[in-house]
């Protein structure tokens, strides 16, 4: 992963140093498990549990000639111990210790994410809760639907991220899994409880059965549940793009003083933020497929999976990480322009009202077919009306289209003037807006 794109926090789960340190954790805890069984003496245990270390460099210097990482590691630990090193690695496959290690980089990881998750919800509670009210226009294919409220639109955020959170604690039972069950996992070299202590130290959970690795099945279950998140973030993002338009202007990324927007373009203030999210959850999500892949493994084990997951598991977390501080950066301080949201609500003059309309002449005897009539020709004056540019209110700012339905003779034998004038009043449409938030937010 390239550099610019990983916090501290999470990049230094997967460094060299943090991958030969987990490994480490795994065998001390597997030799804890002898000594508690009683293979390994105290005396022995205690010199492994104190002294044994490594050296990256070594390692490195090692398996130049070995070409087995693992074995490099063993004889890079064995020169920090004395006698008691044949002890250590003992009735263990290298997939003991490497899976069982790669669990423990997961699941700190993971719990990562999780903390990520909860902290966007958070903001995005709070910027739902600010403009609970904003009214806005709701939008279906691009087009001006009826008015919603721009909390509204957060509270749906909101709650799909709600489902990504459970999703990911599901995902963490999965993954929080090892095993010390010996070269076919068949248990020939080491009993049960061997297993079962060493994860008990470790925290983690015995895989029911295993035969030489962890079963990938797991492994993509990560995956594409952080693709799943991925694809969120970048809905979110490409509904700010889209508000940051110039036509549309409803909202936008902070803009920083001093912040340039373009070399040749002095004027430009571009949605770098959630333009860069997109190509991210593009990375993320590619990740899923040869995760996806690597659970068809040959028989009790092959290493082609051994590959990808050096790139993909380090490169899903690392970008997901960043996606997620610098989505949440963007909701907390993205700029809303309540006014322009307004302004574009009543650009189509009074079209969005229409459904209400629609509603109301089935109330007073007219049939379904013979209201939408009525309301569609109405509607499709306006219609042509905004394609010449004409104005959509008159001197007293009434909307084009309310002025077609009062003029509508067929219209006013069913509905009166009052009647139709309350069929445009804004506060229809928040009306259960406390009730959504109280369901949403409980």
């Amino acid at each position: 992963m390239i550099e610019r794109y990983s916090r501290p926090e999470m990049a230094n789960k997967w460094t060299m140093q943090a991958k030969y340190q987990a490994w480490l954790d795994v065998e001390l805890a597997v030799v804890k498990a002898w000594n508690r069984l009683g293979l390994i003496p105290d005396d022995d245990a205690n010199k492994i549990i104190d002294n044994a270390g490594f050296s990256v460099e070594r390692i490195d210097e090692i398996e130049a000639i070995t070409r087995h990482d693992l074995i490099a590691f063993t004889t890079s630990v064995s020169e920090t111990l004395g006698d008691e090193s044949r002890w250590f690695h003992y009735g263990m496959t290298s997939s003991d210790t490497v899976d069982t290690a790669v669990a423990l980089q997961m699941t700190s990881s993971l719990e990562i994410i999780i903390d990520d998750v909860k902290m966007m919800m958070e903001s995005i509670k709070k910027r739902a809760i600010e403009h609970k009210m904003t009214l806005m226009v709701g939008r279906s294919h691009g087009i001006h639907g009826e008015p919603i409220t721009f909390g509204l639109v957060l509270a749906v955020w909101y709650d799909e991220m709600a489902r990504h959170l459970e999703n990911l604690e599901q995902t963490m039972e999965v993954i929080r899994v090892g095993q010390i069950s010996g070269a076919m996992g068949n248990f020939a070299h080491a009993p049960l409880e061997l297993e079962e202590y060493a994860m008990e130290e470790l925290g983690l959970k015995p895989a029911p059965v295993s035969n030489q690795v962890i079963q990938r099945d797991r492994y993509a279950r990560l995956a594409t549940t952080l693709a799943l998140l991925a694809s969120s973030v970048e809905k979110f993002a490409v509904q700010v793009r889209h508000w940051q338009r110039t036509e549309v202007y409803e909202c936008e990324e902070f803009f920083a003083k001093g912040q340039k927007g373009s070399s040749a373009m002095p004027h430009k203030r571009n949605p770098i933020l959630t333009e860069n999210i997109t190509g991210l959850a593009r990375m993320i999500r590619a990740y899923a497929n040869p995760a996806m892949e690597n659970v068809a493994l040959w028989h009790e084990r092959d290493i082609s999976h051994s590959s990808t997951e050096r790139f993909w598991l380090p490169d899903s977390f690392i970008t997901t990480d960043f996606m997620l501080h610098r989505m949440n950066g963007v909701i907390a301080n993205l700029t809303v322009m309540p006014e322009n949201m307004m302004k574009n609500l009543n650009l189509t003059g009074g079209l969005v009202f229409s459904q209400r309309v629609l509603l109301e002449l089935p109330i007073a005897g007219v049939s379904r077919e013979d209201a939408y009539k009525i309301v569609q020709r109405n509607a499709m004056k306006v219609w042509e009306e905004i394609q010449q540019g004409k104005a959509t209110t008159n001197k007293k700012g009434e909307s084009l289209y309310l002025q077609y339905l009062l003029a509508d003779e067929e219209l006013r034998e069913s509905l009166s003037e009052e009647q139709i004038r309350e069929c445009f009043n804004f506060d229809y449409y928040t009306k259960n807006i406390d009730k959504i938030f109280a369901r949403v937010f409980k």
